[in-house]
């Protein structure tokens, strides 16, 4: 599925206060997704010696999948597409690598 086809189809089930001028909501719901995914990895440094099997990568598939529909939804909100944000997130990748400046810090290096 591209993203722009996953934005469309994901908002049929955007269900929040405001849906269409509320970015806070999704980006809160972002900020918890992400917090999820990142507390299933710790616990798979704590608990099993870092080694990610079949049922961590699977649980981890569900919590992506809720950050990757809050990022839609957080796209929608402020009327950005998806897919253009992905292609231009490639490029500034890209632009970086070329000019050997991928590591280090600054949004606009």
């Amino acid at each position: 599925m591209d993203l722009r086809t996953y934005q469309q189809r994901s908002r049929a089930t955007a269900r929040y206060p405001q849906v269409g001028a509320n970015p806070i909501y999704p980006t809160l719901g972002l900020c918890g997704e992400a917090g999820e995914v990142a507390d299933k990895v710790k616990k798979v440094l704590r608990d099993r010696e870092g080694v990610f099997d079949g049922a961590v990568i699977d649980d981890l598939r569900l919590e992506l999948g809720d950050v990757l529909w809050y990022v839609a939804q957080l796209a929608t909100e402020l009327e950005l597409d998806l897919a253009e944000i992905a292609e231009a997130n490639l490029a500034k990748l890209a632009s970086r690598a070329a000019r050997n400046v991928i590591a280090g810090s600054g949004d606009r290096r």
